[in-house]
């Protein structure tokens, strides 16, 4: 099961974690931002676009609003604050959104590598949705904040922790390598804390443990997230 490109490798400022305040889209829809330009286009004017929070109900401002937090660090960029990433095949540097949406367009699924209690903070529901609309698989970190890695298998994105005394930086990755992670075919064959093999186009190989915790966790996942899981239950009775 091919993941692609460990686009987006974040990390937050004077912490070990990004919170789920780093990936939600909140606050005032930023100047020249892939939202703006969307609001632009649809013929809203400036003075009219208020905050992400006002706009919750438009999957499409949501999606472009996701990582888009002046404030978040982002080591695809050495450091550089500010909702933009690299886009790896051609080297650009792009917003977060329009990175998403080249790789989605090139058939590319986008992995997070990320650090400590990965979505700590309040929370937040569009902190999961938003990442699978912009095309994110999985997430690999050291830890996860309890409630968010419940709210990211409900969005049908896969939590695997690195190994104890492991992450991306021991193991040497930089977010450029493509990944490929060894889980079966058939979902009933993934176990609760089950360990599988993540290997990368350059050699490089390691093990994480998948962190659907339950079975109904692998349900979810099986159906594609809680949404498609129980739509089909409605359709059934």
């Amino acid at each position: 099961m091919v993941f692609g490109f460990g686009t987006f490798w974040y990390w937050g400022i004077g912490t070990k974690c990004i919170t789920t305040d780093h990936i939600s889209p909140a606050g005032s829809i930023q100047k020249d931002s892939p939202a703006t330009k969307f609001l632009l286009e649809r013929g809203v004017d400036k003075k009219d676009f208020n905050s992400y929070g006002s706009r919750r109900g438009n999957d499409e401002v949501m999606a472009r609003g996701t990582f888009a937090n002046i404030r978040i660090v982002n080591k695809l960029l050495k450091g550089e604050v500010g909702p933009k990433t690299i886009h790896v095949p051609t080297g650009e540097k792009l917003y977060v959104y329009d990175a998403a949406m080249r790789y989605k367009a090139a058939g590319q699924d986008t992995i997070v590598l990320a650090g400590a209690e990965y979505g700590s903070g309040s929370s937040r529901d569009w902190a999961a949705k938003g990442p699978m609309l912009l095309g994110v698989n999985a997430v690999i970190a050291k830890s996860f904040e309890r409630i968010h890695r419940s709210n990211l298998v409900g969005m049908g994105i896969i939590p695997l922790c690195f190994k104890p005394g492991e992450d991306a930086d021991s193991l040497g990755l930089t977010g450029h390598e493509r990944y490929s992670i060894d889980l079966p075919n058939k979902i009933s064959e993934i176990r609760p804390g089950q360990d599988f093999t993540v290997t990368t186009d350059t050699g490089q190989s390691f093990t994480c443990t998948v962190h659907f915790d339950t079975e109904v966790e692998l349900a979810y996942f099986d159906h594609g997230g809680i949404l498609p899981f129980v739509i089909r239950n409605l359709n059934r009775e």
